[in-house]
């Protein structure tokens, strides 16, 4: 078979093209979502949303404490982050008292070496009508829900800094973005997470530490429930969240995981929406 110049230039183009599409890739990316060899604190994590990101940043290899005022649940989460060959600290802290925030450090540092890893999910609400709330609920609310997370960014990201490494991840809410109805304060304490999450991500971002929130829906836990079984706001939720069903709180592991890890190491001042697709639904039906 006579070859023309055209045919031999044309195989010759594409044997090139089929030589630079072999192109090999290492076997394990420069930026993982492995948290080996990381050490994470947990703020409120002993139930919940927490006690979910507590495991599952085990899980993912970190070395984990798993924080909150009650003993029973400090020692029941670490037990389970200890199951999975995970390191841990059995320790009580209350987002409301610095001094136990400061003592949680200073033993997390003193047995660890460092933080990389903080994550802020304490949090509580009371629903009631915003006419009749009393100041005294209101303040408790913001103090846990904004402040907290405040001194949890202030003592635990002060050693990042100095080091110049970490990951801080604050826990947002739906109620962040849309109003919901009688948690007037709850409202306003997660709005503001979102704020105080950027503003330390720009505060921060030349020194290392990255600074996300994420947004949980409706997710089930022991404590709403009946709630959302048996109320009309629970049917309201449902209808309002497209796939038509509450999540499972194992399913915002992943994105504390994301956001833990290097593979976010460009991404900061974020807040995350894992929510079945509740914040972009208008009309479901």
């Amino acid at each position: 078979m006579q070859y023309t110049h055209d045919t031999m230039r044309k195989t010759q183009t594409r044997r090139r093209f089929q030589t630079k599409r072999r192109v090999s890739f290492p076997e394990e990316p420069f930026f993982s979502m492995n948290l080996n060899g990381k050490t994470a604190v947990v703020l409120g994590g002993t139930t919940g949303i927490g006690h979910a990101i507590s495991v599952g940043l085990a899980e993912a290899g970190a070395d984990v404490v798993a924080a909150s005022r009650r003993p029973h649940e400090v020692d029941r989460t670490a037990e389970r982050i200890e199951a999975e060959g995970r390191r841990t600290l059995r320790q009580t802290a209350d987002v409301g008292n610095r001094e136990t925030l400061q003592a949680l450090a200073d033993a997390v540092l003193q047995t660890f070496g460092k933080v990389d890893i903080l994550v802020n999910a304490a949090g509580i609400t009371k629903k009631v009508p915003t006419l009749d709330a009393p100041e005294a609920d209101w303040n408790a609310i913001l103090d846990t829900n904004l402040t907290g997370t405040l001194r949890g960014c202030q003592v635990f990201g002060r050693p990042m800094l100095e080091r110049g490494y970490g990951r801080i991840i604050n826990i947002a809410s739906l109620s962040s973005f849309v109003g919901f109805y009688q948690v007037a304060a709850y409202a306003a304490s997660k709005a503001a997470v979102v704020s105080l999450t950027k503003t330390l991500a720009v505060e921060w971002a030349t020194q290392g530490v990255c600074v996300n929130a994420i947004a949980p829906g409706v997710f089930r836990t022991a404590l709403n429930s009946e709630l959302l079984d048996t109320t009309g706001r629970g049917r309201e939720l449902l209808l309002r969240t497209p796939m038509q069903r509450f999540g499972k709180v194992e399913e915002l592991v992943g994105a504390a995981v994301f956001l833990a890890s290097d593979s976010a190491a460009f991404v900061t001042g974020e807040v995350l929406t894992v929510d079945g697709g509740f914040l972009a639904s208008g009309v479901n039906q």
